[in-house]
């Protein structure tokens, strides 16, 4: 199971890889007209001005700011500067690393896999697809068409989840023992109310199947 896993998630770093060089004009002229009127470049990092963000969709433009948030926590995690993680990346200076956290840049896909290479080594899937979903809609575009879609949405509730323990200082600091019992808690906690909300649901339905009949 672990092996079919990773020969799955290396088929798709692998597919990844491999569109920068493979569109043709006219499917990147359809990727366009998807993403909204900037004209993006799939090989190239830009710093976008106002104007130009003007342009994207207000949806793309909170998915940029996500993913820059993202750069920002990994690197904090990682306990580097912007100055260490620009000369990690072997980029001149770290104008376009500031871009990028405050969500106003667009991404070369190179850049993306360096970066998640850097920063996200134990976990990279979730993170390269996030940073691919709000730096470089074109490819991102593209990627919606293998049923890709809902990962995003798979990430943003891992961080969501994240944030929580990360606000609950008390919960950060307590002894092991005592935090795997608060987590067999939550567990059961999530577990009960996870079966409360589909119980609700299906009489909700339910419920409404019964009206239609009625009327």
């Amino acid at each position: 199971m672990a092996d079919k896993g990773e020969s799955a998630r290396s088929n798709l770093l692998g597919q990844f890889a491999s569109l920068s060089g493979s569109l043709s004009k006219k499917a990147l002229g359809a990727l366009t007209r998807r993403v909204g009127g900037l004209t993006l470049d799939i090989g190239r990092t830009i710093i976008l001005d106002r104007a130009q963000r003007r342009l994207l969709s207000d949806e793309q433009r909170a998915w940029m700011k996500r993913a820059g948030e993202a750069i920002q926590d990994a690197r904090q995690t990682a306990g580097l500067s912007l100055d260490e993680l620009a000369n990690a990346l072997d980029l001149e200076d770290k104008t376009v690393l500031q871009a990028m956290e405050q969500g106003s840049a667009t991404v070369s896909f190179d850049l993306i896999l360096r970066l998640t290479s850097l920063l996200a080594r134990n976990d990279p899937i979730p993170f390269l697809i996030q940073l691919v979903r709000g730096f470089n809609p074109r490819l991102w575009a593209l990627a919606e068409d293998w049923g890709v879609g809902r990962l995003p949405g798979m990430v943003e509730r891992d961080r969501q989840w994240m944030n929580i323990y990360r606000g609950n200082e008390a919960a950060r600091q307590l002894p092991q023992a005592d935090f795997e019992r608060v987590m067999a808690f939550c567990e059961s906690a999530l577990t009960m109310a996870v079966q409360f909300q589909q119980s609700t649901a299906s009489r909700g339905t339910d419920d409404d199947t019964a009206g239609r009949r009625r009327g």
